[in-house]
This record gives structure tokens, C-alpha cells and sequence, in this order.
């Protein structure tokens, strides 16, 4: 109940965010303009400030890295392994399995971090931080190769992808925080109160894009493939966190923040890509819907056997 009590707040944002969208007190065009401001501006200086501060030298990267991306590999040889099932069963078509594929690897990272700065704080953000500067950029560089291979839209160049991974800001901001951390300089102390308050924006309007952005009308009748992409996201991902963490001696908070991570809904961002590249952007949208739903209450489940883990460990 303690978990629940506290990731709570984090959840009736995205309701409240949905709410506003919903009766139109913030048009919908103009949460665009939030969901960039977050993207560009808040996520990057909240994970900069994040790895600048932290004693790196205290946290397990090595176990957690080769955790979090060993779960990455295995889960995108896991859908590649159904696809032929679920077209040959099912008549899924290739504009669908991308977006079957992208519900299932992608993660969302600000929701991750939301629930992690309640409930651990800064050490717990620094492991979400580290995460997503691991797994953003192959992430993007294989669903974009994949929409490019099954999508119905215009096939990018190698620069386009590149160029897509590189202007990033959520890498960039990770790795001006890293490197502030390794040179051992610090920030300068109006430069850290203003990343601190940029900071402290981005989980509000972040959780309240979130919310505006689900698609309650698409999930109301899920489809199979829809089912495809929430068991692979919700159910799946933490499983495998829990095989590697064990074979890798991953414990402790970072065991737990890999856990939150594999069991946060895909990321929104997801839907545009799809949109723009030739997938099946409604079933993207239902299917983020519905994983963000049953979050809610998957999510604490999660966190409680993680910590029952840690305790048989």
C-alpha cells in the first residue's frame, strides 16, 4: 500500500492530463507545443543535473548495464520471432508488426523517472538516467530501421537515421551531465539552480502530456495484436530483468529502478514515428493506451516483487 500511496500522485497527473485534453480547456494543438518544451528544454536538464551530481563511482553500471541491454537484445529477437507467427495466424501485416514491435521495445523513460524520484531520489534518478542513455539511442537507430524495412512510408538514408539519433537533446543531456561528473568541475551555481527549476518542470507537464496523449476511444476493444504489445511490455520486460539482474548479481536500488523501467508503459513518441513512416499508427495509439492503464496497477505489482526478490536474494 506504501508503493502505491506514493506512485499514486504520478498517476492522477496523467489522468488530469487527459481530463484537460478531453474537454478542450487546452487545445489539442497546443499540447504539441508541451510535449517539444519537455522533450528539448525539461527531460535534458533534469537528466544533465542528475549525472552531474552523483557519485558514479557508488553505483553498479557495469551489472546494470549489461542487464538493461542484454533485456533490449533478447526482447527485439523475441518479436522478430512472432512476427512470422502472428502474420501467418493472425494476417498481421508489416505496417502492424512495427507497431507491435515498437509497443514492445520501447520504454517510457520520463514516467520511469517520475516514479523513482518519489521513491528513492536522486540515486534512483541516476540509474534511470544512466538507462536511458544506454538504451535511447539503439532504441531509436532499430525502430527506425525497422519502420524503414516494414513501414509504408519513404525509406530513410543512414544519415537521416544518424542525424535523427544525434540531435537527441535526451542523449546530449546525458552526456553533458556525464561529462561535468568526469571532469570533476561541478556547475556553476546559477547554471545548477537553473536546471534545478528546469528540472522540476518536467515531471508535471511531462505526466500531463502523457495524459493528453492516451487514446481511451482506440482501446476500448483491444485487438490481439494490441494484447501482442501490452504482454511484451508489461509482462515480459520485467521478467527477463529479473533472469539477467540474477545472472549478472544485479541487486539493490538499481535492481529496482531496472525494474520500473521494464515495467513503465512504451513511450508516446512512438505514435508520431508511426504516423510519419508508414506504420499502423491506431493500433500504436491503443496499445499504448491500454498499457498505460493497466500500469497503474501493474506498476506497484512490479515494485512489490521486486523487493520481495531482493529479500529472497
Amino acid at each position: 500500500m506504501d508503493v502505491f500511496n506514493s506512485i499514486l500522485p504520478i498517476f492522477v497527473l496523467v489522468v488530469v492530463g487527459n481530463v484537460i485534453r478531453r474537454t478542450g480547456i487546452v487545445p489539442m494543438d497546443d499540447w504539441k507545443g508541451v510535449e517539444l518544451i519537455c522533450f528539448w528544454l525539461f527531460f535534458p536538464a533534469i537528466l544533465c543535473i542528475t549525472l552531474s551530481t552523483v557519485d558514479l563511482k557508488s553505483l553498479p553500471i557495469g551489472s546494470l548495464s549489461i542487464t538493461v541491454l542484454a533485456v533490449t537484445a533478447i526482447m527485439w529477437t523475441i518479436l522478430f520471432t512472432l512476427k512470422p507467427v502472428l502474420q501467418s495466424r493472425y494476417a498481421m501485416s508489416n505496417a502492424q508488426f512495427t507497431s507491435v514491435f515498437q509497443a514492445g521495445s520501447r520504454f517510457h523513460g520520463f514516467i520511469a523517472l517520475a516514479i523513482v524520484l518519489k521513491l528513492y531520489g536522486e540515486t534512483g534518478a541516476a540509474y534511470v538516467a544512466i538507462i536511458m542513455a544506454l538504451l535511447v539511442p539503439p532504441i531509436n537507430v532499430v525502430n527506425i530501421v525497422v519502420l524503414a524495412a516494414f513501414g509504408k512510408g519513404q525509406t530513410p538514408g543512414f544519415r537521416n537515421v544518424m542525424r535523427v539519433v544525434i540531435r537527441n537533446p535526451i542523449i546530449w543531456g546525458a552526456l553533458i551531465g556525464l561529462s561535468i561528473n568526469f571532469s570533476g568541475l561541478g556547475l556553476w551555481e546559477p547554471v545548477h539552480t537553473t536546471l534545478d527549476l528546469l528540472g522540476r518542470a518536467a515531471l508535471g507537464a511531462g505526466l500531463l502530456a502523457v495524459g493528453a496523449g492516451l487514446r481511451i476511444k482506440s482501446a476500448l476493444k483491444p485487438s490481439l495484436l494490441v494484447w501482442t504489445g501490452v504482454v511484451s511490455r508489461l509482462v515480459l520486460t520485467p521478467m527477463l530483468v529479473v533472469l539477467l539482474a540474477w545472472a549478472t548479481g544485479l541487486r539493490g536500488e538499481a535492481f529496482e529502478a531496472a525494474m520500473i523501467c521494464a515495467a513503465v508503459p512504451t513511450a508516446m513518441n512512438g505514435y508520431v514515428l508511426a504516423r510519419t513512416m508508414g506504420g499502423d499508427a491506431e493500433l500504436y495509439a491503443a496499445t499504448a493506451t491500454v498499457q498505460t492503464v493497466l500500469s497503474f496497477g501493474s506498476i506497484p505489482l512490479v515494485i512489490w516483487l521486486a523487493r520481495q526478490l531482493q529479500w529472497l536474494a
